[in-house]
């Protein structure tokens, strides 16, 4: 069994190595270029800035076969302990995807069916086939499914989804995003999936509140003539009467509609 001074190395150094995207006590050589990055995220932007266009190319994480301890400076096999100096050079540590990570709070996992490490714990997410990615347990049987809707980019910042660091959220609709992008969007009044124009928060509340603006005021005679108009949450098309405010759907009530003919004449 281990004795303490070796338990105690194991942990020198812990949360105070790394980078911006991870806490850790390794570098990466890179087997693309040969360059010693960080992390794969750190070499993907350093790359993404190269005048060259042609010379643009990304990190795949499983190739890497070389880390250099950053404790002690010496490279060797990608392993979760240094072998110079006995540091972990991540507390948590994949082999298949040479992940390394002091920061065990984030409660990283490897999902076999996605390919890759997680983070969030593991009894709270589930993997959903046809989606092809982890999601919440609170959505399991509870959200649209859209085949491979994670092998998608963000429809707000365009970053690949599949493999971000960043949290994402999945609509109503099924099309996944950005927490972040997507609170931004709220902040914005934009209440619209960017990618299928469905609604995505609940605007029940918003609709009661057109209703009544709608009814205090009356449209010019001259203005009194139907429209067709498509709905972007029901998708279906009917005819209303014509109103500056909005066109409310007959189907789901919903105003998320647009107008899909020039007004009859009467």
């Amino acid at each position: 069994m281990e004795g303490p001074s070796t338990q105690n190395r194991e942990h020198f150094g812990k949360l105070q190595y790394g980078c911006e995207h991870y806490e850790r006590r390794c570098k990466i050589r890179a087997p693309c270029c040969d360059q010693i990055f960080p992390c794969r995220h750190c070499h993907n932007e350093a790359m993404s800035l190269l005048d060259n266009p042609k010379e643009h190319h990304e990190l795949v994480r499983r190739d890497v076969k070389q880390v250099i301890c950053s404790v002690c400076d010496a490279e060797q096999e990608v392993a979760k302990v240094c072998s110079n100096c006995g540091v972990n050079m991540g507390e948590y540590y994949c082999e298949i995807c040479k992940f390394y990570d002091d920061d065990t709070d984030k409660g990283q996992f490897h999902c076999e069916e996605c390919g890759i490490c997680r983070v969030g714990g593991r009894d709270n997410y589930f993997h959903c086939q046809k989606c092809g990615s982890c999601y919440a347990v609170d959505l399991k049987n509870n959200h649209s499914c859209v085949e491979n809707s994670m092998k998608s980019h963000c429809p707000v910042c365009y970053e690949y989804l599949f493999d971000s660091i960043k949290g994402t959220t999945i609509m109503k609709c099924g099309h996944a995003m950005h927490m972040e992008c997507c609170q931004e969007m709220a902040a914005q009044n934009q209440y619209r999936c960017p990618v299928c124009l469905k609604s995505i928060f609940d605007m029940s509340e918003n609709w009661r509140n057109l209703d009544l603006e709608i009814e205090a005021v009356s449209m010019p005679l001259e203005c009194r003539i139907e429209v067709s108009i498509l709905c972007n949450d029901c998708n279906t098309t009917s005819k209303v009467w014509f109103h500056i405010l909005g066109h409310k759907c007959s189907q789901c009530g919903s105003y998320n509609t647009c107008r899909i003919s020039a007004p009859e004449d009467k």
